[in-house]
């Protein structure tokens, strides 16, 4: 089966998600969860989140993961079955802008760095603030790719490659930025946002979470940079890093809202 676009694997989620740790836990609390809540996870991958909101609910909760991915729900499954979680642990394929679930069911729903890979990120919003029940809280976090920032004398260069992975890599890349907008059209209440700087400074690292391989293979096969060009890309990266002067940064962004 060929991968969609925006694909990342399951080691991928895990590494990038001790990197946003902080944005997690502070998601959490503006979940404002309580023993014995229903909560979902919309974009739950391998149950990166799931696993740790369980004792949070405790026995008589339950927490929801759900992804459209089978074999992340599946692995979510097994990872849930071995934490002893699974009795109020359950993960399921949904598609995000059908969600099976019923009307005002959960008491608060969240999705992290889901809303990029999305066609359709308004009626996911919607379809999240549907299945909430009034009063709970829907919280976002999401990447704007756009922001990408690398640091090198290679500016035009850098700046088509950044452009390429929002414009071409994703669905939805500049997703970060239109959640304020998103949030205000589904009239939820007491909308907070709050913008995270997340900075690189270990080159091999950064590559890794940029996904840098496939956007560059990506764009010399689009034409949106020459051989050589990337050539004297890498190379003034790879001069970076030798020098211990490596560095990049981006903008996560993560909203709250309250449903009326």
């Amino acid at each position: 089966m060929s991968q969609r676009k925006g694909y990342v694997d399951p080691e991928y989620l895990r590494v990038i998600g001790d990197q946003l740790s902080h944005i997690k836990q502070r998601s959490y609390t503006l979940m404002q969860i309580q023993p014995g809540h229903k909560l979902l996870d919309l974009g739950c991958g391998p149950g990166t989140d799931t696993i740790p909101l369980a004792p949070l609910v405790g026995v008589n909760g339950q927490v929801v993961g759900a992804d459209y991915d089978v074999d992340m729900v599946a692995e979510a499954e097994q990872l849930a079955e071995q934490a002893g979680v699974n009795k109020w642990v359950s993960h399921k394929r949904v598609d995000a802008i059908s969600l099976p679930f019923e009307t005002d069911y959960f008491d608060s729903c969240r999705s992290e760095r889901l809303f990029q890979h999305l066609l359709h990120p308004a009626q996911a919003l919607s379809e999240m603030a549907r299945v909430a029940k009034p009063g709970g809280w829907v919280v976002v976090a999401d990447t704007d790719w756009g922001s990408l920032s690398t640091d090198s004398d290679e500016t035009d260069i850098e700046r088509r490659l950044t452009r390429f992975l929002a414009e071409s890599c994703l669905h939805n890349g500049y997703s970060g930025r239109k959640l304020y907008r998103l949030f205000k059209q589904q009239n939820l209440a007491d909308i907070s946002f709050q913008v995270f700087p997340i900075a690189f400074h270990n080159y091999a690292l950064a590559r890794h979470g940029t996904q840098a391989e496939k956007v560059e293979q990506g764009a010399l096969k689009a034409g949106v940079i020459t051989s050589d060009e990337l050539q004297r890309w890498q190379a003034s990266l790879e001069q970076a890093d030798s020098e211990g002067t490596y560095f990049c940064s981006l903008n996560v962004m993560l909203l709250a809202g309250r449903k009326n």
